[in-house]
Protein backbone atom coordinates (compact mmCIF):
# COMPACT_ATOMS: atom_id res chain seq x y z
CA UNK A 1 0.00 0.00 0.00
CA UNK A 2 1.00 3.49 -0.80
CA UNK A 3 -0.43 6.68 1.37
CA UNK A 4 -0.44 10.30 -0.06
CA UNK A 5 -0.66 13.22 1.35
CA UNK A 6 -1.20 15.97 -0.04
CA UNK A 7 -0.90 20.11 0.64
CA UNK A 8 -0.58 23.56 -0.38
CA UNK A 9 -4.46 24.56 -1.53
CA UNK A 10 -5.84 27.78 -0.62
CA UNK A 11 -7.94 30.42 -1.79
CA UNK A 12 -6.17 33.18 -4.06
CA UNK A 13 -6.91 35.63 -6.75
CA UNK A 14 -5.81 35.44 -10.26
CA UNK A 15 -2.81 35.77 -11.21
CA UNK A 16 -1.28 34.43 -7.98
CA UNK A 17 0.87 31.39 -7.85
CA UNK A 18 0.82 28.43 -5.12
CA UNK A 19 2.59 25.18 -4.93
CA UNK A 20 1.10 21.77 -3.78
CA UNK A 21 3.02 19.35 -2.44
CA UNK A 22 2.39 14.83 -2.52
CA UNK A 23 4.43 12.90 0.00
CA UNK A 24 3.99 9.29 -0.74
CA UNK A 25 4.86 6.82 1.63
CA UNK A 26 4.32 3.45 2.24
CA UNK A 27 5.69 0.51 -0.18
CA UNK A 28 7.26 3.24 -2.71
CA UNK A 29 10.31 1.11 -3.38
CA UNK A 30 11.09 0.47 -7.28
CA UNK A 31 9.94 2.78 -10.16
CA UNK A 32 7.00 4.62 -9.83
CA UNK A 33 5.07 7.69 -11.87
CA UNK A 34 3.43 10.45 -9.62
CA UNK A 35 0.82 12.73 -11.23
CA UNK A 36 -1.43 15.76 -10.58
CA UNK A 37 -5.65 15.60 -11.32
CA UNK A 38 -8.23 18.10 -10.69
CA UNK A 39 -11.87 17.79 -10.28
CA UNK A 40 -13.74 20.90 -10.88
CA UNK A 41 -17.71 20.61 -9.35
CA UNK A 42 -19.92 18.92 -11.69
CA UNK A 43 -17.09 17.60 -14.30
CA UNK A 44 -15.28 14.92 -14.69
CA UNK A 45 -11.45 14.24 -13.24
CA UNK A 46 -8.99 15.68 -15.30
CA UNK A 47 -5.23 15.08 -15.62
CA UNK A 48 -2.97 18.36 -15.13
CA UNK A 49 0.34 16.94 -15.09
CA UNK A 50 2.35 13.73 -14.44
CA UNK A 51 6.48 12.81 -13.78
CA UNK A 52 7.70 9.51 -13.66
CA UNK A 53 10.91 8.48 -11.55
CA UNK A 54 13.09 8.98 -14.52
CA UNK A 55 11.96 12.68 -14.57
CA UNK A 56 9.81 12.11 -17.79
CA UNK A 57 6.99 14.96 -17.74
CA UNK A 58 3.76 15.53 -19.18
CA UNK A 59 1.35 18.55 -18.75
CA UNK A 60 -2.11 18.93 -20.27
CA UNK A 61 -2.91 21.71 -22.87
CA UNK A 62 -4.93 24.14 -20.13
CA UNK A 63 -1.90 23.90 -17.43
CA UNK A 64 1.15 24.57 -19.88
CA UNK A 65 3.40 26.98 -19.37
CA UNK A 66 1.86 27.63 -16.27
CA UNK A 67 2.29 24.97 -14.21
CA UNK A 68 5.47 22.62 -13.65
CA UNK A 69 5.65 19.52 -11.76
CA UNK A 70 8.77 18.28 -10.31
CA UNK A 71 9.56 15.40 -8.27
CA UNK A 72 12.72 14.96 -5.10
CA UNK A 73 13.04 10.88 -5.24
CA UNK A 74 14.96 10.91 -2.03
CA UNK A 75 11.63 12.51 -0.38
CA UNK A 76 9.09 10.58 -2.18
CA UNK A 77 7.25 13.88 -2.94
CA UNK A 78 5.68 15.45 -5.91
CA UNK A 79 5.42 19.03 -6.44
CA UNK A 80 3.15 21.19 -8.57
CA UNK A 81 3.92 24.81 -8.97
CA UNK A 82 0.94 27.05 -9.89
CA UNK A 83 1.41 30.13 -11.60
CA UNK A 84 -0.89 32.83 -13.42
CA UNK A 85 -3.90 30.85 -12.12
CA UNK A 86 -6.95 31.68 -13.57
CA UNK A 87 -10.80 31.21 -12.29
CA UNK A 88 -11.18 28.38 -14.05
CA UNK A 89 -8.88 26.36 -11.94
CA UNK A 90 -10.38 26.23 -9.40
CA UNK A 91 -11.27 22.38 -8.50
CA UNK A 92 -9.85 19.89 -5.88
CA UNK A 93 -6.63 18.54 -6.78
CA UNK A 94 -5.85 15.55 -6.64
CA UNK A 95 -2.56 13.54 -5.93
CA UNK A 96 -1.98 9.91 -7.97
CA UNK A 97 0.69 7.37 -7.83
CA UNK A 98 1.25 4.38 -10.39
CA UNK A 99 3.91 1.89 -9.72
CA UNK A 100 6.31 1.95 -12.74
CA UNK A 101 6.77 4.43 -15.65
CA UNK A 102 3.64 5.57 -16.64
CA UNK A 103 4.44 7.30 -19.50
CA UNK A 104 2.04 9.68 -21.16
CA UNK A 105 -0.81 8.11 -19.08
CA UNK A 106 -3.95 10.16 -18.32
CA UNK A 107 -6.67 8.11 -17.01
CA UNK A 108 -7.27 7.99 -13.24
CA UNK A 109 -7.48 4.08 -13.91
CA UNK A 110 -3.68 3.93 -14.88
CA UNK A 111 -2.97 5.30 -11.08
CA UNK A 112 -3.22 2.90 -8.71
CA UNK A 113 -3.32 5.64 -5.65
CA UNK A 114 -4.93 8.72 -4.37
CA UNK A 115 -4.63 11.26 -2.14
CA UNK A 116 -7.27 12.83 -0.19
CA UNK A 117 -7.31 16.01 -2.50
CA UNK A 118 -6.61 19.80 -1.70
CA UNK A 119 -8.59 22.29 -2.90
CA UNK A 120 -7.81 25.29 -5.25
CA UNK A 121 -9.74 28.14 -5.17
CA UNK A 122 -8.77 31.32 -7.30
CA UNK A 123 -10.92 34.23 -7.63
CA UNK A 124 -11.48 36.61 -10.58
Amino acid sequence: QVQLVESGGGLVQGGDSLRLSCAASGRTAGAYTMAWFRQAPGKEREFVSSIAWSGIIYYADSVKGRFTISINNAKNTAYLQMSGLKPEDTAVYYCAYAIGEMLNRRRPNDYNYWGQGTEVTVSA
